[in-house]
């Protein structure tokens, strides 16, 4: 590991897992399970163990998406990953994308598109919600996510940059609608996401009027299973409705 690395320590105490992010520093990091001396991590690799002054164990790990979307700091409730998924799916999202996303939140979305995607510029119009999503973004190492703050439709006006996928989880999505098209690429993606029925009913008329698309609207719902000796059934868990994602593309 290096100085400056985000690192993942998990622990299990009882059959109970705890977990935690810290970055590799010459910092001292205390919990209920001791302290352990983050410098020492410059000579561990991923799956060693570390030991706190307790002689609690720790496993070193490299954090994934996953596991920021967990420990991330909230400003509300972001897109859950069943929806993100969806779009990186349907969008086929790669290396070599731009992204333009509005609505940026925590920075989760941006996250987890920046972890695939060439850049992804966000807006965010509330200044405190940017710099947390700035925060969020540094701890997870990503340097290709630049955090803007203004209002997208008044910005996207003066976007010079062109874009594969747009990405829009804001209540001003049918605004931004008409405007969007001249910062896409030819057959590029514009991505709506709304937890409303009705709010999903404005964006798709704002896409007809400004069409032609190619437009889809899905509802993604998640339901565990829970598995024991008796048998597996449905679980009564899980994450049901969260939004409505409409997919269009020029």
């Amino acid at each position: 590991m290096e100085y400056g690395e985000m690192v993942l320590l998990r622990t299990f105490l009882k059959e109970r897992q705890r977990e935690f992010i810290v970055c590799v520093s010459e910092d001292v990091f205390h919990s209920d399970f001791g302290i352990i001396e983050l410098s020492e991590l410059v000579r561990l690799s991923p799956g060693d163990r570390i030991y706190s002054h307790k002689g609690q164990e720790f496993t070193v790990q490299k954090p994934r998406m996953p596991d920021m979307f967990r420990h991330a700091q909230r400003s509300g409730a972001p897109m859950m990953p069943k929806d993100i998924g969806m779009v990186v799916a349907y969008t086929g999202l790669c290396k070599n994308d731009m992204v333009l996303d509005a609505g940026t939140g925590s920075g989760i979305l941006s996250m987890y598109l920046g972890s695939i995607a060439k850049k992804v510029i966000t807006y965010e119009i509330k200044a405190n919600f940017a710099n947390l999503a700035r925060n969020n973004i540094s701890k997870a190492g990503l340097d290709n996510i630049e955090v803007r703050c203004g209002n997208i439709v008044e910005e996207i006006d003066k976007v010079e940059e062109k874009f594969d996928v747009v990405t829009l989880d804001t209540i001003s999505s049918p605004e931004v609608i008409p405007k969007v098209r001249r910062v896409l690429v030819p057959r590029g993606f514009v991505v709506t996401y709304s937890p409303f029925i009705e709010q999903t009913i404005a964006i798709r008329k704002a896409l007809d009027v400004s069409g032609p698309w190619d437009i889809m609207t899905i509802e993604c719902i998640e339901r565990p299973l829970s598995v024991s000796e008796r048998g597996t059934r449905p679980g009564t868990g899980g994450v049901g409705h969260t939004g409505y994602i409409t997919i269009a593309r020029i």
